[in-house]
């Protein structure tokens, strides 16, 4: 308790600017903090509904019916169900337009998923940059409100005869805890910024291998319908 209240009041008595640099840096971290469980939240959610919708999508179930369920989806559909989405639904408005190339149409819907890719990607991405600005500048603002509270300490020392080390503990010591929340800040952004921009990436992946396969498939029902 003793060492709280002695946190405290170095907190409360050191100088402005560096009072500043730590409010700052509280800002930060809480910044960070909203982002990594919003980010995490989301992540787990297209993920989960990705596994699901691939499950029902590779179990030789009718496509119509799938996209008919997809549409009903309550909240919208996220993820792969809505890249499958888009590319059905343009699948669909070529065949009723009589569109005779299949190359066109195939080119056509996977123009269509690839949009809705890149919003899914965009989706997930969104917050990234801000955990790596904080990542990458917070150990800076820290370092500057040390600097300048060690400068504050020193220059406090002129008006002294005898610099103790009870006179000069207080000033260093409010001045090291701004490093200290600087790398608090900075720590966890940088570690959540790698590992969820990992997960977002291998998400692409899936993406793309699952655009490239419904192109294929998209293109043989293509061929079917105007053959037949």
């Amino acid at each position: 308790m003793n060492a709280d209240m002695s946190v405290i009041s170095l907190l409360w008595e050191a100088s402005m600017p560096v009072q500043i640099v730590m409010l700052l840096l509280l800002g930060a971290s809480i910044s960070s903090w909203s982002i990594i469980f919003t980010k995490r939240r989301l992540i787990r959610r297209t993920k989960d509904a990705s596994d699901e919708f691939e499950a029902a999508f590779w179990s030789g179930g009718d496509l119509n019916t799938l996209y008919s369920s997809v549409t009903r989806a309550k909240g919208g559909s996220i993820g792969m169900a809505g890249i499958f989405e888009s590319g059905f639904r343009e699948f669909n408005r070529a065949m009723q337009s009589g569109e005779s190339s299949t190359d066109k149409v195939v080119e056509e819907c996977r123009r269509a998923m690839r949009v809705a890719q890149m919003r899914e990607v965009d989706r997930l991405e969104h917050g990234l940059a801000t955990l790596a600005t904080i990542g990458s500048t917070s150990p800076y603002v820290g370092l500057f409100g040390t600097v300048w509270g060690i400068m504050g300490a020193f220059m406090g020392l002129a008006n002294v005869q005898s610099a103790t080390l009870a006179v000069v503990a207080p000033p260093i010591a409010e001045a090291l805890i701004a490093t200290a929340m600087g790398l608090f800040a900075a720590i966890p952004a940088v570690i959540a910024y790698n590992r969820y921009a990992d997960k977002v990436v291998r998400i692409e992946y899936r993406y793309d291998g699952f655009t490239e396969e419904f192109s294929s498939i998209l293109q043989r029902h293509a061929r079917a319908k105007q053959e037949g």
